[in-house]
């Protein structure tokens, strides 16, 4: 799969096929079910099937103040896309003049122009252009006007309610991991670097992998089961996130217990995956009642991830 991020890097090739257009944050099973349609009309033409994305989300150049926190980052939303089929992932350059586009010219100057598709599939709430006034129906004229074929997909429904990214960022938000995990289609990930923390590690019997620079949501305080992938290696994991008031630490943070783990990584990127919720934070009457729950977070972890990780 190609990833696009400039538009002098798009040629003829790439024209003919069919084209999604939104954030696919998370790219979830509703997200799933669009990609589906947009590879089934690009074999039927011949061509590719091509999501066109934005980075920076628009909401950080309109109302900075309000931006979502990201459920996946653009490497990571690419490996995804690429696993259901998706040929090519155009991460267009966000700025002033591309939202300033009205809907028709942002579908004659992007849609016909730049990329000169012959199938559109969105979902039922899609807008574009200027202030988001353009909408299915305006797509509708303007597919049929330039013969170009559009399928509307309906939204996923789970338990429910429809499947959509603010849906579960308030999901994870919350610590209800294993839910979003569903509707995400695999559990929800996070990435971040590795620092050194208290180096209290030798001291419980459990060393940390401790995480900065996160770029997307944080679930609840809490203590987890997941796992850890750094440099081509799993290991399942126990993560503790939030403060640690046994030791009087009021601060939040993201530590990582790697279970079989002997590798040095500081300064690298460790990306955790969650699963499911353990318990919440507790303050524990001194370091030994710590450890004993330690061991037992550990063993709940490695029995819910099982010994293939």
């Amino acid at each position: 799969m190609q990833t696009i991020r400039h538009v002098d890097a798009l040629d003829s090739s790439l024209c003919g096929g069919a084209l999604s257009i939104g954030n696919f944050d998370g790219v979830h099973r509703g997200h799933v079910e669009i990609i589906k349609q947009v590879v089934a009309r690009a074999k039927q033409y011949g061509g590719p099937a091509i999501i066109f994305t934005f980075d920076p989300h628009p909401v950080q150049l309109l109302r900075p103040d309000q931006v979502p926190a990201p459920l996946t980052w653009t490497e990571r939303k690419a490996a995804i896309l690429q696993s259901h089929g998706v040929d090519v992932l155009f991460v267009y350059p966000t700025n002033a003049s591309l939202l300033a586009l009205s809907p028709v010219e942002f579908f004659e100057q992007i849609v016909l122009g730049r990329l000169g598709v012959r199938g559109l599939v969105e979902g039922d709430n899609f807008r574009f252009g200027n202030g988001r006034s353009g909408n299915v129906a305006l797509l509708r004229e303007l597919t049929a006007a330039n013969g170009i074929d559009l399928d509307i997909v309906a939204p996923v429904q789970f338990d429910g309610s429809p499947v959509s990214s603010s849906r579960i960022r308030q999901l994870v938000a919350g610590g209800v991991v294993d839910t979003a995990g569903q509707l995400l289609t695999q559990p929800y990930r996070l990435r971040g670097t590795v620092t050194h923390g208290e180096g209290r590690g030798g001291l419980t019997g459990f060393p940390t992998a401790n995480l900065e620079a996160i770029d997307t949501i944080l679930p609840a305080s809490g203590v987890y089961a997941g796992r850890g992938f750094s440099g081509g290696k799993t290991w399942a994991a126990a993560i503790h996130i939030g403060p640690n008031p046994t030791f009087s630490e009021a601060k939040g943070k993201v530590e990582v217990h790697l279970i079989g783990c002997n590798e040095f990584l500081y300064g690298s990127t460790l990306e955790v995956e969650f699963l499911t919720h353990l318990r919440d934070i507790e303050t524990f009457a001194d370091v030994d009642a710590l450890c004993k729950q330690l061991a037992l977070d550990v063993e709940k972890a490695q029995n819910i991830i099982g010994p293939d990780k």
